[in-house]
């Protein structure tokens, strides 16, 4: 087994794992109380999962930016109306969000580097209160990305800001792209076409 699937498999049993070996208890918890400090977005030297970034694309190079952002977990908070209705009107439950957790993560990495564009990011870590993504950021305008041929289709025109229109992998998720096959017919170009049937 190469070392990017080995990675993949100790983070994929994460939840399991954490209840049996102590070790890694110990350091998820004290890296959640490191992160709850400080600023919810922030620039780390190199990426925590390095098999999720490398799928997104990155290199240990110049150019490439990771980030880690830390952003509220739960539901909307809808609070119950203090006067009386039928539960059905109380507007409490079933209040979806349109964006996911993962997309607000990645737009407001954007906001914090307005001169890098977001190839993805993948989850970390999560509470009860919070929830930590990382976010894969290159930067177009540097002449070690414009070089790479495998990273430099972001530099064209039509990917500026692509975060900010629902074009990462996450914003296509939420858009329901993503789906395949039969009954996937309505998705295109988004989920709230053809007769808003998609959703």
């Amino acid at each position: 087994m190469g070392y990017y699937k080995y990675v993949g498999n100790a983070y994929r049993g994460i939840g399991k794992n954490v209840k049996t070996n102590k070790v890694l208890n110990e350091l998820l918890q004290e890296r959640k109380r490191e992160w709850r400090e400080g600023p919810s977005v922030v620039r780390v030297d190199k990426p925590t999962r390095i098999d999720q970034a490398r799928g997104y694309g990155y290199k240990s190079k110049q150019g490439f930016v990771i980030a880690r952002v830390r952003i509220r977990a739960g539901g909307m908070r809808k609070s119950r109306p203090r006067s009386g209705r039928r539960p059905k009107r109380m507007g409490v439950l079933k209040i979806t969000p349109r964006k996911s957790i993962q997309r607000i993560a990645e737009e407001r990495a954007q906001v914090r580097f307005p001169n890098l564009e977001v190839l993805g990011s993948y989850w970390l870590l999560e509470d009860g209160k919070h929830k930590w993504y990382e976010v894969v950021l290159v930067d177009k305008h540097h002449p070690a990305i414009i070089s790479d041929l495998d990273v430099r289709w972001i530099t064209e025109k039509q990917h500026e800001k692509r975060v900010l229109r629902g074009l990462t992998p996450a914003g296509k998720e939420g858009r329901g792209l993503t789906r395949r096959g039969t009954g996937a017919e309505r998705v295109r170009p988004g989920i709230r076409a053809k007769g808003r049937k998609a959703k």
